[in-house]
């Protein structure tokens, strides 16, 4: 979800129009302070554009300098070079111009090029970085393939805004004037007239038709990010569209979208054609106006065929830019909202920021301590009521308790994903929120529940713990992870792709990896959430001696489920509610008959059950193999 604008931003909008104001907000980036070679370049650019115009202007004029001189109604110039009087020369003159003209216009966009892409990069890497600020909040509540859909469009806008403003709509600007000073100079004032009505009705119809276009564009552009969201959506949930056979429906949701897709898009085509006739009847009318007042000035012989022929050149040359008029409005205006969209993302406020006078965090021995910690999502509906507890340096605490009970919130709270409404969090007395987020979550290690892996190779996943790792310390990491013979004995090793979220590999194998990860980072501190919950129990059982390798003489907390992999913890803390209800070792708490003597009882049933039933289809596979045989003879 997107913040509303800021109250300065909206007041800018409203005053200077959200095209200027869109460009006031790209200067930074299109003069960039820090560049003074980017500037240059625009100077010459701007240069180049002159130049380009002159010479266009002056296109038309040797094409009717070379028809008088055919038709020996008019001489040359007296200001042109003798070597240009003859009308050969001139249409020679004519072609080598529009060279000129058409030379300087590529150089102006090759020379903008770098212009405008230095602000789509600049643009593209703020609002990433941005994104990467923003809180956990955010992104839990996000729309991945429409978010991504904002900053791709966001991205081409710049470039649009760019490109439309700077190389087109200015140049056509310059060249009305041109004309029109010419048109002016050279003919009579009614031309002038003439031509600016037919370019103001031009223009009105244009913006009007295009504002029309534009609504339609957007509705077809909605549909476009609501297809794109449901794809992404459905394959990044792959499996679980297979688990309940809803292809159907997914494809049903999908195909939705598309049709209102399908019926906007019909109706921009539609709306261009009415566009198109709408243009070229309104110029043609002018144009025709314009002819008729110069045909009737040469039968007056108070003009010759080379100026009927001048104007005809003029009002041609200037419609190529005009029929443009429309898409570059549309462009325009479709690149603003696209950057709006972009720059509203970037003021929504990170929810958890670095104090002004924020320190690096100095880890001495690694204790925590959790003092009076009050939190909540939702003020109407407290998470954390009251938590204190220390684990002291070296130690192991586990987090146990029933499904809401707050066990996950806590590490959340370490991380610093969110800020505590209450009380506060301690790591060697140094209150985390004084302390800069980079510092803490370096000194951090995560091993979770649900490890999502990069869709590149074990190799890079692994890496990923600290980067400028050897190849060594890579294997190191997995051999204590136990996963390098598994590894080694795959055709690629190390560099064997792992697919979208890791798919490629099961359960174990990626929360081995995820363990070899924090174990390259080698942090003081290390969070185990629930990291063998969603394992069998021979799996549990190989991971969890990993993680008890792992977390050897660090301070580690776990967050658990599986009250059996805590037996050992140092100190085991039992959640209900929010609140700590019971503390102390495992056989302490068994022996106190309470909440956690319970739970324990209840798995104990449940994992006895689940093994009564797996050796009875153990026996029944064998009995089938046995018999199966016999039966058969």
């Amino acid at each position: 979800m997107l913040a509303p604008l800021s109250a300065e931003r909206r007041r800018r909008i409203s005053a200077e129009g959200s095209v200027l104001a869109t460009l006031r907000d790209l200067w930074p980036y299109m003069w960039p302070a820090d560049r003074p070679d980017l500037q240059r370049r625009v100077v010459v650019a701007l240069g180049a554009l002159i130049v380009a115009k002159v010479a266009t202007v002056l296109i038309p004029y040797l094409l009717a300098w070379a028809t008088d001189a055919l038709s020996g109604e008019g001489g040359v110039p007296g200001f042109l070079p003798l070597a240009l009087a003859g009308p050969v020369m001139l249409v020679v003159a004519y072609g080598a111009v529009r060279i000129v003209s058409v030379a300087f216009n590529q150089l102006r966009d090759a020379l903008f090029a770098r212009v405008g892409q230095h602000a789509v990069r600049q643009l593209a890497y703020k609002t990433f970085v941005h994104l990467h600020g923003l809180s956990l909040r955010f992104h839990l509540a996000r729309r991945t393939g429409g978010l991504s859909r904002v900053i791709e469009r966001g991205t081409k806008g710049i470039e649009t805004v760019v490109r439309y403003t700077i190389l087109n709509s200015v140049p056509t600007v310059i060249e009305f004037a041109f004309t029109a000073g010419i048109i002016w100079y050279h003919f009579d004032v009614v031309y002038v007239i003439v031509i600016g009505a037919t370019v103001c009705a031009y223009v009105w119809f244009t913006v009007q038709a295009s504002n029309w276009r534009i609504a339609i564009r957007r509705e077809m552009n909605d549909s476009d990010t609501d297809a794109s969201s449901k794809a992404i959506d459905s394959l990044l949930n792959f499996e679980t569209v297979k688990y309940f056979g809803n292809e159907r429906m997914e494809a049903v949701r999908f195909d939705g979208s598309m049709a209102r897709y399908e019926v906007a898009a019909i109706k921009t085509w539609t709306s261009l054609a009415w566009l198109n006739f709408g243009q070229t009847f309104i110029f043609s009318i002018g144009m025709a106006a314009c002819m008729v007042l110069s045909a009737r000035a040469v039968m007056a012989g108070t003009q010759t065929i080379g100026d009927f022929v001048l104007v005809n050149a003029l009002l041609m040359q200037l419609s190529i830019p005009l029929n443009f008029i429309g898409s570059v409005y549309r462009e325009i205006k479709q690149g603003v909202t696209d950057i709006e969209a972009m720059f509203e993302l970037l003021e929504v406020e990170p929810e958890v920021r670095d104090r002004a006078d924020a320190v690096p965090l100095r880890v001495s021995h690694g204790a925590i301590r959790f003092e009076d910690v009050h939190f909540h999502y939702d003020p109407d509906r407290p998470i954390l009521k009251g938590i204190s507890f220390d684990v002291p340096p070296n130690a192991t605490v586990a987090i146990v308790g029933p499904s809401g009970a707050g066990k996950s919130t806590l590490s959340r709270l370490l991380f610093r994903f969110y800020d505590v409404t209450g009380g506060r969090i301690l790591i060697d007395g140094q209150d985390i929120r004084d302390i800069t987020q980079e510092s803490l979550r370096a000194a951090i290690g995560m091993v979770p529940q649900d490890t999502v892996l990069f869709n590149d190779t074990i190799g890079y996943n692994i890496r990923y713990g600290r980067w400028g790792a050897s190849e060594a310390e890579i294997g190191a990491a997995a051999e204590m992870a136990q996963i390098a013979r598994f590894v080694e004995g795959l055709p690629q090793g190390y560099r064997t792709p792992v697919g979208e979220r890791g798919l490629k590999l099961s359960g174990g194998e990626k929360q081995r990896v995820a363990i070899a990860r924090t174990i390259l980072k080698a942090p003081p501190i290390l969070i185990l959430d629930e990291a063998t919950s969603a394992l069998d129990t021979a799996t549990e059982q190989e991971i969890q001696a990993a993680l008890d390798q792992v977390s050897r003489g660090r301070t580690t907390l776990v967050i658990a489920h599986r009250l059996s992999t805590v037996v050992n913890a140092d100190r085991i803390l039992v959640l209900k509610d929010g609140r700590i209800e019971e503390q102390g070792t495992h056989g302490e708490l068994i022996a106190r008959d309470g909440l956690y003597a319970a739970m324990w009882a209840r798995q104990r049933a449940a994992d006895e059950a689940a093994e009564q039933l797996r050796r009875a289809r153990e026996e029944d596979e064998e009995g089938f193999v046995v018999r199966g045989p016999v039966a058969a003879e």
